[in-house]
Order: structure tokens, then C-alpha cells, then sequence
């Protein structure tokens, strides 16, 4: 059996194990034990997750002993709520058409300043509080919720709205599984009004 094997298998077994904690732990409570995700479900929104990219911009980069690296600690957690970015830099007319932080949690462009959302399941500053269909509704949509604001780039959300339901479950599905960071991201930065015409 090869490492990623492995790894897959202990990830399942340790779900299933603390499943039949949890319905054990219910039974002697008296009380009904909570639905509990489906491990392969689990197992193929972990896979999406990593296989898309969303570590890329959702967990921040920290410098390591071989350059970046992503903050584990900080996983899917968004941009920092402590790092403060000052100004985006201008830039000229060209083809440069954005800024990125070196966290790769905030990006400057013409759409103004955009900051990866907190990922994880704490119900206050993460989507902790969103149901399923919240979740499939803001990926199908590009808006938050379905109808609020619009994704804004770098959030790749037409490739994730092409994904099935069930890939798109099954990454909801893995989120809810991941420790609930607090991190209140900050809300995007609107561009520059254009300069008025003369």
C-alpha cells in the first residue's frame, strides 16, 4: 500500500471510529445521535479540495525554511483577520492587471480588492451557519448565498459550478469535517470611483 493509500484508509477509518463514538456516546445519552457524514463522501471532498486548488488562495502562505509554504494551522481559513493590507499598488496601463499579497489570501484589480473567505465550519465568522443548499446555491450562482454580493476574482467559481451536485456535496461535506477556525475576514474593497469626465 503506497502513502496517499494509507493515508486515504487511516482518514476513513478514524471518520467511521468517531462516528460509532458519537452514536455510542448518543445511545448512552438517551438521545439521538446526529447524522453523520458519509466517510467516502468525506474522502472525495477532501480529494476536490486538493485537487482544485482551494488551499492555494484559501489557506495562507507563511514563509518556511524552503520559501512559501501554507499555513496548515490557518487551514481554509481565509485571509488573516490580523494582517492588515495597506493600499493596493497602482498599476500602469499594461499587461499587468493585478496585485496579489504574499499570503495569497488578498488580490488588488480592477474589480478593487477581493480577500479568501474563511472556508471552515465555525458559524460565526466561517460557513459554519450555511446549510448545503447555501453552499451549492453561492458555487452555482457566483453570489454569496445565491443572491447576495458576487464572488469576486481570483475565485474561480465558474469551474466549480461546473462540478456535479454530488462533488459539490462532497466538498461541503469535507469543510464541515475541518476544525473551525475563528477568522473574521474582511469584506471586499470596493475600486475607485473613475475619475470624472471634463
Amino acid at each position: 500500500m503506497n502513502t496517499k493509500s494509507a493515508i486515504s484508509s487511516f482518514f476513513i477509518a478514524t471518520i467511521a471510529t468517531l462516528t460509532l463514538s458519537n452514536a455510542a456516546s448518543a445511545a448512552a445519552a438517551g438521545t439521538a445521535a446526529a447524522p453523520q457524514p458519509d466517510p467516502a463522501k468525506v474522502e472525495r471532498g477532501r480529494y476536490l479540495v486538493v485537487t482544485a486548488g482551494c488551499n492555494d488562495c484559501h489557506t495562507p502562505l507563511k514563509m518556511g525554511a524552503n520559501g512559501p509554504e501554507p499555513d496548515m494551522a490557518r487551514l481554509l481559513s481565509g485571509h488573516p483577520q490580523d494582517l492588515v493590507m495597506p493600499p493596493a499598488p497602482s498599476l500602469p496601463p499594461g499587461p499587468w492587471g493585478f496585485a496579489g499579497a504574499a499570503t495569497m489570501t488578498a488580490w488588488a484589480g480592477p474589480w478593487g480588492v477581493s480577500f479568501t473567505r474563511n472556508l471552515t465550519p465555525d458559524p460565526e465568522t466561517g460557513i459554519g451557519s450555511w446549510s448545503e443548499q447555501d453552499f451549492l446555491a453561492t458555487v452555482r450562482s457566483g453570489r454569496h448565498l445565491g443572491r447576495g454580493r458576487a464572488l469576486l476574482p481570483p475565485m474561480p467559481w465558474q469551474n466549480v459550478a461546473a462540478m456535479t451536485d454530488d462533488d459539490i456535496k462532497a466538498i461541503y461535506a469535507y469543510l464541515r469535517t475541518i476544525p473551525p477556525i475563528v477568522n473574521r475576514v474582511p469584506e471586499p474593497i470596493a475600486p475607485p470611483a473613475p475619475p470624472a469626465a471634463k
